[in-house]
């Protein structure tokens, strides 16, 4: 596979996207990389700590130790979505109707699109924010479990409880479950019925032989992919309980190197998984046959994203290697 227009950049890659099929590099120490009709750079931040993409206006969101939250639009052109004067933002989230949710210490922010903002304080430290799918609803990962706040309403927040550190948060594509990355090696997961007063549903998912940093659902939502281990451990979500007694799929084994980053594909049940060693497989699902997209390289693989048509992949490394491979090509 031909890797297209590879850059070498200083520091740890922090994330990559497209947006309107240009490759974005966002590095550590704030710049914004772009590859649009040549290398071009945008300073957003003085160090950058979290960064996602906002599919519903085709931008950028980006949080930094600057105290900023800033949109990048697809020309590179940065504006201030907000400023907690020099609080490490080090958690960003794009919502529905122009939603955007930050935090840092203990507590949530949503600025909403008319320029309000809601706050959401929690008992301990926000370690993730996740905002539902359908609904203005906004789910916080802390210590001890996730709290669901209804940002437009008043009211307490639905607790989901289960004892440990929980670092990180995502809903399915559908909304019915909640699933966290702990610091035990392990990802717990809620079913959330819609009948009222009825209990949320656990669910363990462990056996990991180190932490989960990096998850991705599967374009309609069946499958979880998760890093963590020697292969990307992908879960089952087809049926009403999830992955309540079902054994994942254990796809692109490789013999003590372990798996870094994962990204679901856009339209088809392929995951393409990075490893600690630089390379890249993808892997399918259903006969788990796998393709080589990138020899090691220098650094492990730290960040990787599809374009909209699922024929590109660009990919960061935490030693600052970036590039795009051309899966048509």
């Amino acid at each position: 596979m031909p890797t297209v227009a590879p850059l070498d950049l200083e520091g740890h890659v922090v994330g990559v996207a497209f947006l309107k099929d240009v490759p974005f590099f966002a590095g550590a120490a704030g710049t914004i990389h772009r590859l649009d009709h040549g290398h071009k750079t945008t300073e957003a931040h003085d160090g950058l700590l979290s960064f996602v993409v906002d599919e519903a206006n085709d931008t950028l969101l980006t949080g930094g130790e600057d105290g900023k939250v800033m949109r990048i639009s697809a020309d590179g052109t940065a504006s201030l979505v907000a400023d907690t004067g020099r609080k490490w933002i080090s958690q960003v989230a794009a919502g529905p109707q122009g939603a955007v949710a930050y935090a840092y210490g203990k507590t949530t922010h949503v600025r909403l699109s008319d320029g309000t903002t809601r706050e959401f304080p929690e008992q301990r430290t926000v370690e993730g924010i996740a905002f539902a799918p359908k609904g203005l609803r906004i789910a916080a990962a802390r210590y001890n479990g996730v709290s669901l706040h209804w940002v437009a309403m008043a009211g307490q927040p639905v607790d989901l409880e289960w004892k440990g550190a929980h670092t990180g948060v995502t809903f399915s594509p559908d909304g019915r479950f909640v699933v966290t990355a702990m610091q035990e090696n392990a990802l717990h997961g809620w079913k959330l019925d819609a009948k009222p007063g009825a209990e949320a549903r656990h669910m363990r998912m462990t056996g990991y032989p180190a932490k989960v940093k990096s998850l991705s659902w599967s374009a309609k939502g069946k499958w979880l992919a998760s890093s963590g281990a020697p292969a990307a451990i992908v879960w089952p979500f087809q049926g009403k309980d999830g992955p309540m007694g079902k054994a994942p799929l254990e796809l692109g084994t490789r013999a003590n190197i372990m798996v870094t980053t994962v990204a679901c594909h856009p339209a088809d049940d392929i995951v393409a998984i990075g490893y600690e060693d630089g390379m890249i497989l993808a892997a399918r699902f259903a006969d788990s046959k796998e393709v080589l997209l990138r020899r090691p390289g220098n650094g492990a693989i730290s960040a990787m994203a599809w374009n909209k048509s699922g024929r590109q992949l660009a990919f960061g490394s935490a030693a600052g290697d970036c590039g795009v491979v051309d899966i048509a090509g």
